[in-house]
């Protein structure tokens, strides 16, 4: 430290992380000895004082993903699919084989908007805790898809120094778990805490530790484990073999996923046929980022929170208001579908960010209609 300010003296490959921070004096360095003749006033070398994210040199290059457009048909899944994307709710889809679930998820990627620098800093620091690269930035949203095979501890976390697994890796990004009751019940069930509380504690005999993840998980699951349950092609299945598919799914985890949308198949006739084309997912974005900034003006008091996902019941009821009609909308098709308490306020979130994308002042009757149609059915 001189002058009272202090300088760090870092890997010379480390230089690139250390700009994503505004305001630090940094010294990169190749050798120890380098370090040293520094120190000494031997050969003193430049101090590069960090500006944040626009200072770096070699940010990561965003991956080629899926547009909306690619896909043929399904505008009932691609709307659902942007409403989880303004929002930061959770989707489930279910279907019978090809009908294109896993090529939704995948395009899920396209409406995301940039991170921002200091989401950048996060995502960066997590995934270095499990590389051995610590050169790059991570300048895009994570998108991380394990395989059902996966163990427990590679997904939740853990090992001998409790490393982040799946889960956080997938912080302020994307957690795509396809055929999501094919993955073990201790691993789904972990989910709950994250789903719910944006982070996950492991905890060991020895240590335990909390590691942030705030992700949006995409889901697929076939009705069966043949998966033609109530499609044209008939089902294998015995009921007691569908029922034990079903219940890898608990209610508590059901409850956690916002929008439950079913992909049904295509008519084969318009897979390589003229169809008219639909729109691009760079279009779509752009609702989604305005309806995202309306969401950060309303919230700019809560440092936390920037989606409507992340409110707590109490900033729900405060700062989502609806019409008298719209709430005893809500009410009847409460009771009606046996809403839990917390599926009746996810339904809320779901309304406010569909009122978002709208630009509606307030919550609306067609807002709540809307929001109700992506409930579980029971």
């Amino acid at each position: 430290a001189r002058n009272r300010e202090t300088t760090f003296i870092i890997p010379k490959a480390n230089i690139d992380q250390a700009r994503t921070i505004t305001g630090l004096r940094v010294i990169g360095v190749a050798t120890l000895k380098e370090a040293f003749d520094h120190v000494t006033n031997v050969r003193p070398l430049a101090i590069e004082l960090t500006s944040g994210y626009g200072s770096i040199n070699s940010p990561t290059e965003s991956k080629v993903v899926i547009s909306l457009s690619d896909i043929t048909g399904q505008e009932v899944a691609k709307r659902t699919l942007e409403i989880a994307a303004a929002g930061g709710h959770n989707i489930l889809l279910s279907g019978p084989p090809g009908t294109g679930k896993s090529m939704l998820a995948r395009a899920f990627q396209s409406l995301l908007p940039a991170p921002s620098p200091d989401e950048i800093l996060e995502i960066t620091h997590l995934h270095s805790l499990v590389s051995t690269n610590y050169e790059s930035v991570i300048t895009t949203r994570p998108f991380r898809s394990p395989h059902h095979s996966a163990s427990h501890t590679a997904i939740t976390g853990g090992g001998t120094h409790l490393r982040p697994g799946e889960i956080s890796l997938s912080h302020h990004g994307v957690l795509f778990l396809d055929e999501l009751p094919e993955f073990s019940r201790s691993t789904i069930e972990a989910l709950r805490q994250p789903l719910e509380d944006g982070t996950i504690t492991i905890a060991r005999a020895r240590d335990n530790v909390t590691y942030p993840a705030d992700f949006i998980l995409i889901a697929t699951a076939n009705p069966c484990p043949c998966g033609f349950l109530g499609s044209e092609q008939p089902c294998t299945c015995t009921a007691s073999q569908v029922q034990n598919y079903e219940r890898k799914l608990s209610g508590p985890i059901l409850d956690r996923i916002d929008l439950h949308i079913t992909v049904d198949a295509l008519d084969h006739r318009n897979l390589l046929g003229d169809s008219v084309l639909t729109e691009t997912s760079d279009e779509t974005r752009s609702r989604v980022e305005q309806a995202r900034t309306r969401q950060q003006k309303r919230y700019c008091r809560l440092l936390d929170k920037n989606l409507n996902s992340q409110l707590s019941n109490k900033e729900l009821r405060a700062l989502c208001p609806m019409t008298s009609a719209a709430k005893a909308l809500l009410d009847t098709a409460a009771s009606r579908l046996h809403l839990s308490a917390r599926a009746y306020m996810r339904a809320v979130k779901v309304a406010q960010t569909i009122a978002d994308l709208d630009n509606a002042p307030i919550i609306d009757t067609p807002h709540v209609q809307e929001a109700i149609q992506y409930r579980r059915k029971r």
